[in-house]
C-alpha cells in the first residue's frame, strides 16, 4: 500500500508546491512528540512495577476500581471542554482573510513539542485558506471579463449573420470579407473595473496587435499621445480606429505572433506617423462598426482558449482543496494515534468551516464555463465539450516498450557488423581512397547527432518527470499529443537500427566488388526518405509531433518576424549545438543535387566558390538566429537582458566565423585571433550557463554557490555538472591542437567531439528546464494566461 505522502506528493500541483500544507513538516513534529512519549513511558513503567510488588489485592482492587471511575469522569470532562480550542482572529487586512490560532489546556501545557505541532498546524491553515482565497478570486475576475467578451463577440457574431443574410439576396454571392454594423454597449459591458484592464494589459500577456475598427474623429492632442504611447510600448498594441460607444473605446486585439500581422504593425505604425490624418473617417455622430470576419475569427479562438485555460485552472484549485483537506485528516489522526487524545473532531470541524473549504464560488463558475463552452463551442454537444475542457493523458502501450528492446537489441548487432566490416576494411583508417568518408560517412555522422540528439531529450523527459517539472506546460505543448519519453526512444531505436542496417548492406556492396558509382545513390535515397517522411501528410508516425517540429523551424528561420515562445528558443538552442550536423547537411545536399555522386567528384562542391560562402553562412545561422530571437524579445517586453543574451550570440558567430576562415587558411593570425575570440565567447557562454540560464553561483544562498530552491536532492550533482560543462565547452581547444587518436580518420575525431557538445546541451536542457520552473513556480504559474481579444477604454 502506497503511502499518503507519496499520494500527496503525485498529486499537488508542482508550481503550487509551496502553497499546500506542509505534510512532511508536520510529521516531523508528531515524530518528536512521539519520541517524547516513548521516553516518558519507559520511566513510568519502571517506578509502577517497583510499587506493585507492596501493593494488596484488596488495595490493587480499590484502585482499580477509583481509576475507573476517575476515567470515566475525565472522559466526560474531555468531551464536554475538549482537548484543545481554536480561535478565530480577524487579520489585519481583508486579503488575509480570518486567522486560526489553537489554545491547549491544562493537559497539552507542559509540552513544548506539541504546542510547535498546533503553532505549524495554525500557520499551515492560514496559509492554504490566504493561498486558496487569492487564487479564486484571481479566478473570479478572469471570469468576470470571459463573460463580458463573449457578449461582446455574440453581438459582433449575430451582426455578421445578418450581413451574410443580405449578401444571400443579393447579385454578388461572394461573400464580404468585413461587415459594417452596430453595436450596442449594455451595462455589462460598461461596468469594467480598473482591475480587469490592468488583468488584461498584464506584463505575462503576449504582445498584440489592435485590429482597427472605423475610426473615430478624435483630437490631435489624443491623436499624437496615443502615437507616443504606441512608440513607447514598442508596438505592443497596435491603435488603429476604434468605436465610440457612451464614452468607451471599443477595440480587438490580436498577438503578433506571424509576420504578416508584425509586418502589418509596423507599416501601420510607419504611415500613421507620416500620414497624420487617415484617409478614411467616419463622419462625427457615426455608431458604425466595419468589422473584418478573420479577425474576428481570431478573437474567437482566443476566447475558447482563455476559457480552456481557466477551467483547468479552476480545476487545479478543486484539486488543491481536496488533497489540503485530505492532508489535515491524515495529520490528525496520526496525532491522535500517537498522545491518544481526540483532537480530530475539534480541529477537523474549524478546517471543514475555514475558506478554503467552505467557498463554493470556484464549483459555481467551472459549472458557468461548461455552459458557455457547451453553448457556443460545442454545439450543445457536452461530451464533444468535455473532451477540450478535462484533458485526459494519452495510455502508455507495453506495445511501445516492447518494440524499443526489439529494435535496440536489432541496433546493437547491426552496428556490431557494421564495426567489425568497416575495421576489416579499413575505412576508418587514413588512406589514399578516401571516397567513402568524403561521401559516405557525412550522412552516416549526420544521423548519428541527430539521434543521439533525440535520445538525450528523451532521457530528459524521464528526469523531467521524475522531478516533477512541469515541461508540457512550460513549452505549451497538447497534453494529448505531445513525446512521452517512451516514444521518443521508439524512434531513436527505430531509425537507428534501419539507418545503420542501410550502411551496413551498402558497405557489404562494396566489399564484394561493386563500384562506387553503382551504389553511392544509397545513402542518398535513405536521408531522402526520412525528409519524406518527415513532411508525410497522412496520420501515421506521429504526425502532429513532426508538424510542430516543422513549424518551430520555421518560426526559427524566419526570426525576428514570430513570436517568440520558450519551445522556439529551446529548440533554436540545439540547432547551436549542431553546427556539424548542418554543415554535412549542405555537403550531401551539394553533393547529390548537383549529381556529383555519378562522376565521384566530391571535390566539386569544396571548389565552388558559392558552397565555401554558403559554409561560412552554416556556421553562424544558428547563433543568427538565436540572436535575432533575442532581438525580438527585447522588442516586445523591453528588457535589457535580452540584450545581453544577444552579445553571447554575436560572440559566438564571430568564434565561428575565425574557426572556419582559421580552417581554410591555417595561418598564424587567425589563430591567434581564434583563441582570443573563442576564449572570450566561452567565458561569456559560461556566465550566462551558470547564473542566467541555471540560475546557479548565487553568492547569499543557503546551498554555497547554487540556488536556494534544489529539485535534486544531491548537491554534488550540480557541482558535477558545472564542471562537467566547463570541460565541455573547453572542446574548442581540439581546432587549435589538432589532435587524433591513433591511426584514425580525422573525421571520426571531429564526430566525437561534435558527440561531447550534444551530451552537454542534453545536460543543458535539464537544469535550463529546471530554472524554468522555479521561476513559474515562485509566482505559482500553474495555467498560460490568454490575452483577450477585446478592449474597452473609458475617454476622459
Amino acid at each position: 500500500m502506497v503511502k499518503f505522502s507519496k499520494q500527496f506528493e503525485g498529486q499537488l500541483v508542482p508550481e503550487w508546491k509551496e502553497a499546500f500544507v506542509d505534510y512532511w513538516q508536520l510529521k516531523k513534529d508528531i515524530k518528536k512528540i512521539h519520541l517524547l512519549d516513548n521516553t516518558n513511558n519507559i520511566g513510568n513503567n519502571t517506578s509502577s512495577t517497583k510499587k506493585q510488588k507492596h501493593i494488596s489485592f484488596a488495595s490493587t482492587f480499590i484502585s482499580a476500581l477509583g481509576k475507573k471511575f476517575s476515567s470515566f469522569g475525565q472522559h466526560q470532562h474531555r468531551e464536554h471542554h475538549g482537548a484543545i480550542q481554536v480561535h478565530k482572529k480577524l487579520a489585519s487586512s481583508a486579503s488575509k482573510g480570518d486567522m486560526y490560532e489553537t489554545e491547549l489546556l491544562e493537559q497539552f501545557a507542559d509540552t513544548d513539542a506539541t504546542k510547535e505541532f498546533f503553532e505549524c498546524l495554525d500557520m499551515q491553515l492560514n496559509k492554504v485558506n490566504q493561498f486558496y482565497k487569492a487564487k479564486e478570486k484571481e479566478f473570479l475576475d478572469r471570469g468576470e471579463s470571459l463573460k463580458k467578451q463573449m457578449e461582446i463577440l455574440i453581438e459582433l457574431k449575430t451582426a455578421l449573420k445578418k450581413k451574410r443574410g443580405k449578401g444571400a439576396s443579393s447579385q454578388d454571392s461572394k461573400e464580404d470579407e468585413s461587415i459594417s454594423c452596430t453595436i450596442s454597449c449594455e451595462e455589462s459591458i460598461e461596468d469594467r473595473t480598473e482591475q480587469e484592464q490592468l488583468e488584461d494589459n498584464s506584463t505575462d500577456e503576449p504582445e498584440t496587435n489592435e485590429v482597427p475598427f472605423a475610426d473615430s474623429p478624435r483630437s490631435d492632442e489624443m491623436g499624437k499621445s496615443m502615437r507616443m504611447k504606441r512608440v513607447d510600448s514598442k508596438l505592443s498594441t497596435l491603435s488603429g480606429g476604434v468605436y465610440n460607444c457612451q464614452g468607451k473605446n471599443l477595440r480587438i486585439k490580436i498577438p503578433l505572433t506571424t509576420p504578416s500581422r508584425t509586418i502589418s504593425a509596423v507599416s501601420y505604425l510607419i504611415w500613421d506617423d507620416l500620414v497624420n490624418q487617415s484617409s478614411k473617417k467616419i463622419p462625427e455622430g457615426s455608431n458604425r462598426l466595419h468589422i473584418n470576419k478573420t479577425k474576428l475569427h481570431h478573437a474567437e479562438k482566443m476566447i475558447r482558449g482563455a476559457l480552456i485555460e481557466l477551467y483547468k485552472g479552476l480545476g487545479y484549485l478543486k484539486t488543491y482543496r481536496n488533497l489540503n483537506m485530505l492532508a489535515f485528516i491524515k495529520i490528525l489522526k496520526k496525532f491522535d494515534k500517537v498522545t491518544g487524545k481526540q483532537v480530530l473532531p475539534i480541529y477537523l470541524k474549524v478546517v471543514e468551516s475555514s475558506y478554503f473549504n467552505s467557498s463554493d464560488k470556484v464549483m459555481n463558475l467551472a459549472d458557468e464555463v461548461e455552459e458557455l463552452f457547451i453553448k457556443h463551442f460545442a454545439d450543445e454537444n457536452r461530451r464533444k465539450a468535455m473532451k477540450y475542457l478535462k484533458i485526459h493523458q494519452r495510455k502508455e502501450s507495453h506495445g511501445v516498450t516492447f518494440f524499443i528492446g526489439l529494435f535496440t537489441g536489432c541496433f546493437i548487432a547491426l552496428l556490431a557488423g557494421y564495426v567489425i566490416m568497416a575495421h576489416i576494411t579499413g575505412m576508418y583508417r587514413p588512406r589514399p581512397d578516401t571516397v567513402y568518408m568524403e561521401t559516405v560517412y557525412p550522412v552516416l555522422s549526420m544521423f548519428s547527432l541527430l539521434f543521439l540528439h533525440l535520445f538525450l531529450y528523451g532521457c530528459n523527459i524521464f528526469m523531467w518527470k521524475k522531478a516533477r517539472i512541469n515541461y508540457s506546460f512550460i513549452f505549451e505543448l497538447a497534453p494529448t499529443k505531445e513525446l512521452k519519453h517512451r516514444d521518443v526512444f521508439l524512434i531513436c531505436t527505430t531509425s537507428m537500427t534501419a539507418v545503420v542496417g542501410v550502411m551496413f548492406v551498402h558497405l557489404s556492396l562494396i566489399t564484394k566488388g561493386y563500384s562506387y558509382s553503382q551504389v553511392q545513390a544509397i545513402p542518398g535515397l535513405l536521408l531522402l526518405i526520412f525528409l519524406l517522411l518527415l513532411v508525410c501528410p497522412f496520420n501515421i508516425f506521429y504526425r502532429s509531433s513532426r508538424y510542430c517540429f516543422l513549424r518551430v523551424i520555421r518560426n526559427i528561420i524566419l526570426s525576428p518576424l514570430y513570436k517568440v515562445l520558450m519551445l522556439d528558443f529551446f529548440m533554436a538552442d540545439q540547432l547551436c549545438s549542431q553546427v556539424p550536423l548542418l554543415r554535412n547537411l549542405e555537403f550531401v545536399a551539394c553533393y547529390y543535387i548537383t549529381g556529383s555522386f555519378k562522376t565521384q567528384d566530391y571535390g566539386y562542391c569544396m571548389r565552388a566558390k558559392h558552397y565555401r560562402d554558403l559554409a561560412y553562412a552554416v556556421s553562424f545561422l544558428p547563433y543568427y538566429w538565436r540572436a535575432m530571437q533575442c532581438a525580438r524579445r527585447w522588442f516586445d517586453e523591453g528588457q535589457t537582458s535580452h540584450l545581453i543574451n544577444l552579445g553571447k550570440y554575436v560572440s559566438a558567430m564571430l568564434a565561428a566565423g575565425a574557426k572556419v576562415v582559421y580552417e581554410k587558411e591555417r595561418s598564424v593570425g587567425w589563430l591567434c585571433l581564434v583563441v582570443v575570440v573563442s576564449s572570450g565567447a566561452t567565458v561569456y557562454q559560461l556566465y550566462w550557463d551558470f547564473v542566467k540560464d541555471w540560475g546557479l553561483l548565487q553568492v547569499n544562498s543557503k546551498n554555497p554557490w547554487l540556488r536556494n530552491e534544489l529539485m535534486l536532492r544531491r548537491k554534488c550533482i550540480y557541482y558535477f555538472s558545472m564542471g562537467l560543462n566547463l570541460v565541455l565547452r573547453l572542446a574548442w581547444f581540439q581546432t587549435v591542437l589538432h589532435s587524433n587518436f591513433e591511426h584514425v580518420d580525422y573525421r571520426v575525431t571531429g564526430l566525437f567531439l561534435a558527440a561531447l557538445e550534444v551530451i552537454r546541451r542534453g545536460i543543458w536542457n535539464f537544469y535550463r528546464l529546471e530554472n524554468e520552473h522555479l521561476n513559474n513556480a515562485g509566482k505559482f504559474r500553474a495555467v498560460k494566461t490568454v490575452p483577450l481579444p477585446f478592449e474597452i477604454d473609458e475617454e476622459d
